[in-house]
């Protein structure tokens, strides 16, 4: 039998469980003021990943404005920072 890092062995299981998705929907948090800075951040008040959509909600009315803009960009960040095609759809509340 190989040897697997404790690393490797948590992705492969992830990749074949259901619990992968949960595991992104919470990493998003954590990555989001990264991927899109500080002020953005400092206003969403929740962002969520659900069956490929991601929820993003703000009660700043200019920041939905300026979210709904970017959703193509959002979009590839969030796939660029998983490296997967993980979002698909922007939802802005």
């Amino acid at each position: 039998m190989g040897e697997y890092s404790m690393g490797d062995a948590l992705k492969v299981f992830l990749q074949k469980s259901r619990l992968k998705g949960s595991i992104q929907s919470l990493q998003i948090a954590d990555v989001w003021e990264q991927l899109m800075g500080k002020t953005i951040a400092r206003y969403t008040d929740k962002i969520q990943i659900i069956n490929h959509t991601l929820f993003i909600t703000t009660s700043v009315a200019p920041l939905k404005n300026e979210l709904l803009y970017q959703k193509e960009k959002i979009i590839q960040r969030v796939n660029e920072a998983f490296g997967e095609n993980l979002v698909r759809e922007v939802v802005i509340r």
